[in-house]
C-alpha cells in the first residue's frame, strides 16, 4: 500500500474522546453535517478552542470521519461526514 493512500490515524489525546464520539453519533444519525466548534461545545464538556484544535488534527484523518474546514465566516464551520 503506498503512503499516499494508506489510512492515517491521528493520535488524539484521551480528552478528545467526547468529541470523536459526538461526531460519530451525529454523522451516524444525520449523515454529513456542517457545524461550528461553539455549537459542539454546548453539547460536550470541551471548550470551543479545544474543539477547534482537535478538529484541525482530525482534518487529515482518513480512517473513519472526513473532517474539513468549510467556511470561516464568524468562526470556522466544519463539514463532517463518513470517510
Amino acid at each position: 500500500m503506498c503512503a499516499q493512500t494508506a489510512p492515517r490515524r491521528t493520535d488524539l489525546p484521551e480528552k478528545a474522546s467526547p468529541l470523536v464520539e459526538y461526531l460519530r453519533g451525529r454523522v451516524r444519525t444525520d449523515g454529513a453535517i456542517y457545524i461550528k466548534s461553539r455549537v459542539i461545545a454546548e453539547e460536550i464538556p470541551l471548550s470551543s478552542k479545544e474543539i477547534g484544535s482537535f478538529m484541525k488534527r482530525l482534518e487529515g484523518d482518513r480512517t473513519e470521519l472526513s473532517v474539513e474546514a468549510w467556511s470561516y465566516t464568524n468562526g470556522t464551520t466544519w463539514r463532517v461526514s463518513r470517510a
